[in-house]
């Protein structure tokens, strides 16, 4: 869920949402992780095998929620870099549909452009964020996430370098 370019009244309802969502997954998790050990120190064969299985929800569970947010964290950093540098794609005059999106033959002509920019500098994290952006606007949702995933790790190693 992005937040750019919305109110801080807009920032806190998200971020009161997630932390809401994370809560009660928490609860949940922890309701699991109970089942989970009856079942392990029932002392039945049938039920410590199915212990196992319901532990590993939780545990699973949590690393969702975790890798998640910690990627939603990465992306709103990278677009907060991107605003503060003046280099977010401005879609602000390209038409849109009813429901507000990007009319696709402008989102494809967008992307376009945005893909030789990346051609031509392709290890930046700037143009891989901007590529991801596009990819999203074009309704690439599968390579937009890869492509912001690089953006993501090219711009840690330009951190630590």
């Amino acid at each position: 869920m992005t937040v750019q370019g919305s109110s801080g009244s807009d920032v806190r309802k998200v971020v009161a949402f997630v932390a809401v969502l994370v809560a009660v997954l928490g609860f949940y998790f922890l309701l699991l992780g109970r089942i989970a050990f009856a079942l392990l120190t029932s002392g039945d064969f049938a039920g410590m095998a199915i212990g196992v299985g319901v532990l590993i929800l939780p545990l699973v569970g949590i690393w969702i929620v975790v890798a998640t947010v910690r990627a939603a964290l990465d992306h709103q950093r990278l677009a907060a870099r991107m605003r503060e540098e003046g280099l977010e794609l401005d879609t602000s005059a390209l038409p849109r549909r009813p429901s507000g999106r990007i009319e696709r033959a402008a989102a494809d002509t967008l992307f376009a452009q945005v893909q030789q920019e990346w051609e031509a500098d392709p290890d930046n994290w700037r143009v891989s964020y901007r590529l991801a952006r596009a990819y999203d606007y074009a309704g690439d949702r599968t390579r937009a996430r890869e492509t912001m995933r690089r953006a993501v790790a090219l711009e840690k190693l330009e951190r630590e370098g």
